[in-house]
């Protein structure tokens, strides 16, 4: 028996490479329309795909198997080149539900191992393709997207041009002149980039089997807007029964003018330190009234910044949707979605704050709340739900300390 199941995985395996070999025949012998242009001088070349032009950001790489179209529409990600480790992008197409931004996506460029491919997934109203015209994303293939996330794996994260150019990519100095003037993500505020231009009020619940057991209590919550994901106004609209949204840099007087039962920092993009010159004084002084505030991803390093605590760039950031996270409370793991790459030094914090969380993959900070007051937040994302339920338990926490008061 096992003689003829290893010969049967063997032509499997042999059929599959052919499959792919011939899929691969159509373009990987064309000359190269894109490639992406490292600021340490590597060059990448490849095909390119999406709208056709160049666009400068940082380069990251997310680990995750699924989710691409919610990926690409975190604001979180605004400023950034993504390359997928996954090699088979477009599948399921794209849809209206899986939006992730009302304004749209805010990321630079794609990258993706494999051509992209055609949708087949009842949900799909339009192909990937067209959705990354539509949005003028500019997007590369045929690339080996393990070389690159080895290469800042190694390196850390770098600037990068990524270019779409159907006539032909031509290897000039053009693009690194480009490149070299870029001063990139440290010390941006990208947040106001993101964020709501003026108030308003959600309601649209999540859409889960789950959410029969959760039940709505008549509490008003103020979201801080710094690149909020609608998938977290959905968790929180679950569980509040009136969600109002506010830009990034509204005073604290204005929101505490809104009669909040609680405050929500949402997740966001950029250099916390630059989005904290304006809005660390208005958390200070929220902070100060006792009201129970739960904050996400910036929303948490900008909490540890009003706490007196420090920030720092990592070295190549957490992206993805398998990162293990050790509850220091109950020593459970819980695997989170990530997307950050900032982080927040928990030793500058004071005795007052507790460590609530870590990332098992570097032991870095993921959670704190302060010991004498109703206040909370996490690196990593609830609302994400790759574990798929492991953290959503976070906005029941929130939602009792908001009914308690």
């Amino acid at each position: 028996y096992g003689d003829h199941r290893d010969l049967h995985l063997s032509l499997r395996r042999q059929r599959q490479m052919c499959i792919r070999d011939s899929s691969m025949s159509d373009w990987s012998s064309k000359k190269p329309t894109g490639a992406l242009i490292l600021d340490d001088g590597n060059i990448f070349k490849g095909y390119g795909c999406g709208y056709e032009g160049s666009a400068i950001g940082e380069v990251c790489f997310n680990t995750a198997m699924t989710g691409y179209q919610e990926i690409m529409t975190d604001p979180s990600y605004a400023s950034q080149i993504i390359t997928f480790t996954f090699p088979h992008i477009g599948n399921v197409g794209t849809n209206l539900e899986d939006v992730e931004s009302e304004s749209g996506p805010k990321i630079k460029g794609a990258i993706f191992n494999s051509p992209v491919t055609s949708p087949s997934n009842w949900r799909s109203k339009k192909s990937l393709n067209s959705w990354l015209i539509d949005n003028k994303i500019i997007a590369l293939y045929g690339v080996d997207t393990r070389s690159i996330t080895a290469h800042i794996r190694e390196k850390g994260f770098m600037n990068g041009i990524i270019i779409n150019d159907q006539n032909g990519f031509n290897n000039n100095d053009r693009f690194k002149d480009e490149l070299s003037k870029w001063e990139g993500i440290v010390g941006q505020d990208l947040a106001k980039i993101v964020s709501t231009k003026k108030i308003y009020n959600w309601s649209e619940k999540e859409i889960d089997f789950l959410s029969n057991d959760i039940k709505t209590i008549n509490k008003h919550i103020v979201i801080v807007d710094y690149g909020v994901k609608s998938n977290i106004l959905r968790c929180l609209a679950s569980r509040f029964n009136k969600l109002t949204i506010v830009p990034c840099d509204t005073s604290s007087k204005k929101i505490l003018d809104l009669d909040p039962d609680g405050i929500f920092l949402s997740n966001g993009p950029g250099d916390p330190y630059a989005t904290g010159k304006y809005s660390v004084p208005i958390i200070k002084e929220l902070i100060n009234k006792n009201i129970p505030i739960f904050g996400i991803c910036l929303g948490h390093q900008i909490l540890a910044l009003a706490l007196g605590g420090e920030t720092f760039k990592m070295h190549q950031g957490h992206h993805g949707a398998n990162h293990p996270v050790k509850n220091l409370d109950n020593k459970k793991v819980e695997i989170t979605s990530m997307n950050h790459g900032f982080a927040v030094k928990f030793d500058s914090l004071n005795k007052n704050i507790d460590e609530t969380h870590i990332s098992l993959f570097d032991g870095s900070n993921s959670g704190l709340s302060i010991k004498d007051k109703p206040i909370f937040s996490v690196q990593h994302h609830p609302e994400a739900s790759p574990g798929p339920y492991d953290s959503f338990y976070l906005f029941n926490k929130f939602q009792s300390l908001v009914g308690n008061i």
